[in-house]
This record gives structure tokens, sequence and C-alpha cells, in this order.
């Protein structure tokens, strides 16, 4: 995976996404003079998949000075464990005392959502996992989101965003709009064929107007050996899709001749659900998941100072000075 670019926002930067406390702290030093040389540690409330880490990094890039910063951390995607210190900042407190709160929020989001991807993906036992949570979350964050869920282990995801920073191809079907619209699933399918380019893979949705079968039989007809994949995204007023659904639209494409013509199922599916599929030996092609990921608890993150001017310190209940963790590498 190539490295994400990220941009820090003019309102991180400019400390309006800090809490307020951290703003006056910065004040009130600035009034007195006092700017020591501070080591700040970080580390999780959970073991989990961090992720955020190269956003951090982005944003500690421009704010530490360069003659005078000291940053270890883990990789993005690790597996980590419970109060495990992830990172480890040495410089002027100033230079980065205001971004405390963006730095331990992106963590926290961005693990928890690598963390429900990676659960996904276990519970797959090595069928592709495709994130599909971009609607349930804000647009401000979707990008990030399906990022997280890439470096979970999705296989990939569905927002612009997301792929971008991930650095593969955005992955969807159809909508079911595009189907209403058009009026018929045959028709919507051929229409796709037409005008999209030949990368995009030919994945029609078969839940529309008929049954799943009949529509998945219809459309394979109808391609004539360019289809690709059929997803099934039954609704829960028809009793969502089921594992013996899945083995029934397997069995009559295989019968029909269709036998290279995948099945995606989407709608509703989360750790629980895809490991029944699993066990039940539903021939599912790739899941896409999506608010089991884009609505998955972050896992706090907690900041401590640990040194300032080489003296070790820390508040009750932590242990002063550096906290040794032989996984850490020096990245600035």
């Amino acid at each position: 995976m190539v490295t994400p670019k990220f941009e820090p926002s003019q309102a991180v930067l400019s400390g309006e996404t800090a809490d307020i406390y951290f703003a006056r702290t910065i004040d009130i030093l600035k009034r007195r003079g006092l700017n020591p040389v501070a080591t700040m540690e970080v580390f999780p409330s959970a073991a989990g998949i961090l992720c955020g880490m190269e956003e951090v990094k982005a944003l500690l890039a421009r704010v530490l000075p360069e003659n005078n910063r000291e940053v270890w951390a883990l990789d993005e995607g690790q597996v980590i464990s419970l109060k495990e210190v992830v990172l480890r900042i040495t410089a002027p407190y100033q230079s980065y005392g205001l971004y405390e709160t963006a730095i331990i929020g992106v963590l926290a989001h961005c693990s928890g959502w690598a963390t429900a991807a990676r659960e996904c993906v276990e519970a797959a036992r090595g069928i592709p996992v495709i994130s599909f949570g971009a609607r349930h979350v804000h647009p401000a964050v979707s990008g990030v989101m399906d990022y997280s869920a890439v470096i979970g282990g999705c296989a990939g995801c569905s927002s612009v965003a997301g792929a971008r920073l991930a650095g593969v191809e955005p992955m969807g079907t159809m909508p079911h709009a595009l189907i209403i619209v058009i009026g018929d699933t045959v028709e919507a399918t051929l229409a796709f064929d037409k005008y999209m380019p030949p990368a995009v893979p030919r994945i029609s949705l078969v839940d529309t107007f008929k049954d799943e079968a009949e529509e998945s039989l219809r459309v394979a007809e109808a391609l004539k050996g360019r289809l690709q994949g059929v997803r099934l995204d039954t609704p829960g007023e028809r009793g969502r899709v089921t594992a013996d659904l899945v083995k029934e639209v397997r069995a009559r494409l295989d019968l029909a001749g269709f036998s290279k013509v995948k099945i995606v199922v989407s709608g509703g599916f989360d750790v629980e659900r895809i490991a029944r599929f699993v066990d039940s030996g539903a021939p599912v092609d790739s899941f896409g998941v999506g608010s089991y990921i884009s609505g998955a608890r972050p896992i706090d993150f907690t900041a401590d100072l640990h040194q300032v001017e080489g003296k070790p310190i820390a508040k009750r209940g932590r242990i002063p000075g550096i906290t040794p963790n032989t996984r850490l590498k020096r990245v600035m």
C-alpha cells in the first residue's frame, strides 16, 4: 500500500478543534516565557489495530521544530495491546501541546474503525470484505473511515476519498436508484456495461424488482459472459440475505452455465452474521460491510507528559520517566 498523503486542516492547525484548556495552557506558558522540552507518551485503553498514525505524523511534521524534535511511533496497522505506548514525542511543549486533542482523537476513531474491520476480516476467513460504511458517517470523515477499514484488512472501500488515501481503486456495484430510474434490472445493467470503463467490474444488483435467483439469470444471460458478479442486498422486509438464498442463487447460476459469476452480499452484516454464513458453507465471494465498521466505538487513547527538561515526572498513578517499548521506531 502506498503512503497516504494527509494534510492537516486549517481548523486543526489553528487550534479550533482543540479542547479550550490546551489553548489556554499555551497562552499562559507564552506569557510566562515557559517552553520546556517535554516528552509526551500516548497509549490506548484497549487492544486493537493501530490506525491514524500516518495522519498524526503529518500533523507533527508541520508543527514540530525540525532541529529540536524526536518522535517514536508504532507502524500503521500494527496490533497494539492495552496501555502500550504507541507514540512518544519529545520537543518544546508549546510546539505540540495545542494538538493533544487532535492526536488522540485521530488515533481513537481510526483505530476503532480499523479494529472493527479486522474483526470482520477474521470472521470471513479469507473471503474478501469491502467497506460500504461511507453513507453512515459525516462526509468530513468518510474517507478516513474507509481508509481505516482498509488498514484493518478490508479488500477495498466504496468512497473515492478513502480509496485515494489507501492507494486502491474504489469498489462498488450499482445502487437501487439506477435500476429504479431505468425501470428494469437488465436494462440498467446493460447501460452500466455500455457506459462504464472496462476496468470497472460488471456486478449487477439483483434484488430490486424480482426474485434474486431469477434476476441473476436474466442479467447473466443478457450480458453473455461479461457479467462478473451479482450482489444480493435483500431488505429486512423481505427477510434479508440468507445463507440458503446464496446457495440457491449459486446453484441456479451454475446449472445455467454461469459458474464464473461471483456473489457479493451486503445489508446489515456484522461479525456474528459473517461467521454464520461462513460456518454454513454459503458460497459468498465477498461481504459488503457498512455500519458495523463505520459505527465502531473509538478506542480511547491517553496522552501523558512523562519528562520535562530531562527530568522524569508524571501525575499520580502513572510512573515518571520514559516507558520502555522496544517496538517503537524513530520516525522523526
